[in-house]
């Protein structure tokens, strides 16, 4: 049911969330907030419209361009001149450095491992911003982290040995001792201000910065390393501590030092209900009230944000460590439309537009009290699938009309820019200068980066087989590219340049050796898919200084060629067996039906989906997206027949009914194969090549829409 609000119609959902939940703490009227909304959509709409065809004009000329040019030896100073002449490429304008102003420290200061999870789900929700901190002990204990899982059954006390001897090797890498080891120690104590182990110093005293309890017997001691906390807790009551010579109970480390809170590519957010849900679980956590009640192990628990930590420095005074996350919200990007709003011409309005001012106006709420999310009194906002400097520029205009309408200082709202589309890759530095004042965070996404430059080239020919994409030259060149334009403008010190997500949530040994190459490659944060991933992660923000790093990337002037960035990873090698095409269209078409099934029946945008090979990954719309462009792709240049790719699908389609036998909530495809979420995952691969920049949500939305309205 919709009501008329400013000329807009509004579905009362969304009318009584806002009117009822929050603005009543809020200094502001209904109508000042839909009267803005109005505003809104009316001074954007038309050049939000203008952008997007501007995206299908450019693919035209490019489709255009690769079929000419099929059959012709690559030429690439042609084709660069091509995009620059159509302007796909802009020129470069002189150098700059960003201004973004009031930045937390989180974003501005500290390097560490950052978390993305679905709004809509309020446990996991909080299981994020509460991993700002998080047990070592725990993370090698339960996970291959030290190369094997630990027996079934009970607490093995030799697995749990292995784990106490080696958090203390990280002890003494991070936090040496001078002439001693903490794998010796039996007392850590504090006297006259310093932290002596076994009357012996730490070879850098400074990082000793604080304790609870009594210095000659401290509860816990605090250490800092390369900007990240680490807590020693000792408790000689406490099943480990009663068995250690020194009493520690537990390595807690400083974990996840930011999150982002999805309202994009992780969640299924069709309509109001949808958005209600999301946009009360984001107005929970900036109110700092959410809660989630759930049943574990047959007990009822209820979890809530984690307060800040208490400490004494050691010079005696008071020192105080937030117990949270900083957090970020991702709006969605510029292309979706949701009917939870219509306006005067009974069109949905852009959803991105509904998000801008309904996520900073529930902002609001953490900028009015003393200890939330923001110190600075900032708001972050995270804009995915923006396509080049003119899409950032008018993202810019819209949070700056959002500002005037909420009466907040102009720049209050800070956002993150996704570089996770080809057309933001080739023009970063245009796009950062573009949000000069704003820009506190970039990132690199490669999923979505290579669904992006498949649809991009999907003319040029056959792509490689996935696993060999990642190979290619385009890659490194689009990963250090990232970095080297995000310091030449001025990043360091003031936004988060970072790196995409570890997507084996099970594979933590393969973490700890791969993902090192993040901070190493000057990244000051990467995503990770668990608090205990995160907690893991941080270990190698303290063997690698990431300010160091970035101070050698900017002082020796590398810059990844834009050639090497545009070389379109065509497979040069085609002469694949019918087993390996059938293989590779097989775990394309496993990972698209696994993840849709979930989220067109059960409404769930981020799953853990098991690929040909048994290993669990992490599945989202930007892994929908890369699959199904690349079955698309191998479609429309007769690599596979419809006929098989269809084959493919079912024969998968059983496989993942199979696997998700034991939900009672799961509704099998196979053998019918008309169910509405097949549909879906067939649309996506045999309309692929027609969706707008090969993304998934259209197709996702609509149908997702259409069974909601089945079941009524």
């Amino acid at each position: 049911m919709y009501t008329e609000k400013q000329g807009l119609k509004v579905d009362q959902l969304l009318v009584d969330f806002i009117e009822k939940e929050v603005l009543p703490d809020l200094d502001m009227s209904p109508q000042t907030v839909w009267t803005g909304l109005s505003e809104l959509v009316s001074s954007s709409t038309v050049r939000n419209r203008q952008l997007l065809a501007r995206r299908d004009l450019l693919q035209a000329q490019i489709d255009a361009y690769h079929v000419e040019n099929r059959d012709k030896p690559r030429d690439p100073e042609a084709y660069r001149a091509f995009l620059e002449e159509i302007g796909y490429i802009v020129p470069e304008g002189p150098d700059f450095q960003a201004e973004t102003a009031g930045v937390d420290p989180e974003i501005a200061e500290i390097a560490g491992p950052q978390l993305v999870v679905p709004i809509t789900n309020s446990r996991f929700a909080l299981n994020a911003a509460n991993a700002r901190w998080g047990s070592l002990y725990d993370a090698f204990y339960g996970t291959d982290a030290m190369g094997t899982l630990p027996p079934p059954g009970g607490y093995d006390r030799g697995h749990g040995a292995r784990v106490v001897a080696r958090s203390r090797l990280f002890l003494d890498e991070a936090f040496p001792i001078s002439g001693g080891s903490h794998a010796d120690a039996r007392r850590y104590h504090i006297r006259d201000g310093a932290l002596l182990v076994d009357d012996m110093p730490l070879a850098q005293p400074s990082k000793f910065v604080g304790y609870i309890g009594h210095p000659k017997a401290p509860e816990s001691v605090l250490l800092r390393n390369n900007g990240l906390h680490v807590e020693l807790v000792f408790d000689r009551t406490h099943p480990i501590g009663a068995r250690d010579q020194a009493g520690l109970a537990d390595v807690r480390m400083e974990a996840a030092v930011s999150a982002i809170m999805d309202l994009e590519d992780s969640v299924a957010c069709v309509d109001a209900e949808d958005k209600v849900v999301a946009y009360r679980n984001w107005l929970g956590l900036m109110k700092g009230d959410l809660s989630a009640t759930f049943s574990k192990d047959g007990a009822q628990m209820t979890r809530r944000l984690a307060d800040d930590r208490s400490f004494t420095a050691p010079g005696g005074e008071a020192l105080t460590l937030k117990g949270r996350a900083l957090l970020l919200v991702r709006n969605v990007g510029h292309l979706m439309t949701n009917p939870a709003v219509r306006d005067s011409e009974d069109e949905e309005v852009f959803e991105g537009l509904l998000d801008a001012l309904i996520t900073v106006l529930i902002a609001m709420h953490d900028l009015k009290r003393e200890g939330g999310n923001s110190v600075r009194g900032s708001v972050y906002v995270v804009k995915p699938k923006m396509h080049g400097p003119d899409e950032v520029a008018f993202t810019n205009d819209i949070f700056t009309q959002v500002e005037t309408i909420l009466g907040l200082p102009q720049y209050t709202v800070k956002i993150g820019i996704m570089d996770e589309e080809r057309r933001t890759s080739v023009n970063l530095k245009e796009c950062i200068r573009a949000a000069k004042n704003r820009v506190a965070f970039i990132n690199t996404g490669f999923l979505d980066r290579t669904g992006d430059e498949i649809h991009t080239s999907m003319e040029a020919g056959p792509f490689s087989r996935k696993d060999f994409i990642k190979r290619k030259t385009w890659i490194q060149a689009y990963e250090n590219l990232n970095v080297d334009i995000g310091l030449e403008c001025g990043l360091k010190g003031r936004a988060q340049i970072g790196k995409g997500m570890w997507a084996a949530p099970d594979a933590m040994a393969a973490m700890l050796e791969q993902k090192i190459e993040h901070p190493k490659a000057g990244a000051s944060c990467a995503w990770v898919p668990s608090p205990t991933a995160a907690t893991l992660h941080a270990l190698h923000y303290h063997r690698v200084d990431v300010h160091a790093v970035q101070d050698k990337l900017a002082g020796g002037g590398r810059r990844a060629h834009l050639d090497m960035l545009l070389d379109i990873p065509i497979a040069s090698y085609r002469k694949w067996t019918t087993e390996q095409i059938n293989r590779e269209v097989e775990n394309n078409a496993q990972g698209i039906l696994g993840y849709v099934v979930r989220w067109i029946d059960q409404g769930i945008g981020c799953s853990k989906v098991p690929d040909i090979n048994d290993v669990a990954l992490m599945e989202d719309r930007a892994t929908c997206r890369i699959s199904a462009q690349h079955i698309a792709n191998w479609l429309h240049h007769g690599i596979v027949s419809e006929a098989d790719a269809m084959a493919a699908m079912k024969k998968m389609a059983a496989v993942v009914d199979g696997q998700n036998a034991g939900d009672p909530l799961y509704r099998a495809m196979a053998p019918g194969f008309d169910g509405i979420a097949f549909k879906a995952a067939c649309d996506l691969v045999f309309k692929g090549r027609v969706q707008p920049s090969g993304y998934t949500e259209p197709v996702l939305h609509e149908r997702r829409l259409e069974l909601k309205a089945q079941r009524g």
